[in-house]
């Protein structure tokens, strides 16, 4: 019996120093907390999907896992961000994002969403690897359920707090945009405080828009038809009849 328990150690060993080809590492991340935790990383990736729909040179998701092993393993250090961002790489869609086969990149910008068993973490431990190893000029941490939002952006290799806003706004260097909540849940925002929208609710915007066009010339179509019938009366009132002006 020893023999195979040896054989199935050895195989062991030797899994655990494969180095696994590109393209073949698929994300392995624990179920989301909750409903409000999936709708929020769905929304900040369809926000800014169609905010930087033009653009070809960034990759956007969450809970997606981040292989970063010196080793190139799949089995050591790795992270799942709830949200993050690349800059300046292909737009395709990925199975993970493999630091050793992106050209060595991290994401520039991370949103970790707060629960009660993650919070310490993703305040500790997660924050001094996006801080130590990462490198990742934007971190932030939101709370769907209380509203919690901090934010830090790297100086020196050290993280320093944002500056809020007055509104409770704070700004990312590298999006270009202010980060907020909006209706209970986190929101973009443009530099100059413009909500950033999903295309159904920009499509319902614009549909406004046009009524309110309509309404207003409809209104100004009725008054010049009230100030033709007054014309009209005072001109018959004088024995003019209207109709034989023209």
């Amino acid at each position: 019996m020893s023999q195979p328990l040896a054989a199935a150690a050895s195989l062991e060993d030797v899994t655990e120093s494969i180095i696994f080809p590109p393209g073949d590492i698929f994300s392995d991340e624990p179920p989301l907390e909750s409903d409000l935790h999936r709708e929020q990383i769905d929304l900040l990736i369809r926000l800014i999907k169609w905010w930087w729909r033009d653009r070809e040179d960034f990759y956007a998701t969450g809970n997606l896992t981040i292989y970063f092993s010196p080793n190139q393993k799949k089995s050591e250090e790795f992270r799942g961000p709830d949200f993050f961002v690349v800059l300046d790489t292909e737009k395709k869609d990925r199975k993970s994002w493999v630091v050793w086969q992106e050209d060595g990149k991290y994401p520039n910008v991370i949103i970790e969403l707060l629960s009660n068993s993650t919070a310490s973490v993703d305040k500790g431990l997660k924050k001094q690897i996006y801080q130590n190893t990462f490198r990742t000029p934007d971190y932030f941490w939101f709370d769907p359920n209380n509203l919690e939002l901090q934010g830090f952006h790297l100086v020196d290799g050290q993280y320093q707090d944002l500056v809020p806003t007055e509104s409770g706004w704070l700004w990312s260097q590298q999006l270009g945009l202010y980060l907020a909540v909006y209706l209970g849940k986190l929101h973009f925002f443009t530099p100059d405080r413009q909500l950033v929208m999903l295309p159904e609710e920009e499509a319902n915007q614009q549909l406004q828009q046009v009524n309110q066009q309509l309404e207003q010339t409809n209104q100004q179509l009725e008054q010049e038809r009230q100030r033709a019938a007054i014309l009209a009366e005072r001109l018959r009132a004088a024995g003019i009849d209207p109709e034989q002006i023209f």
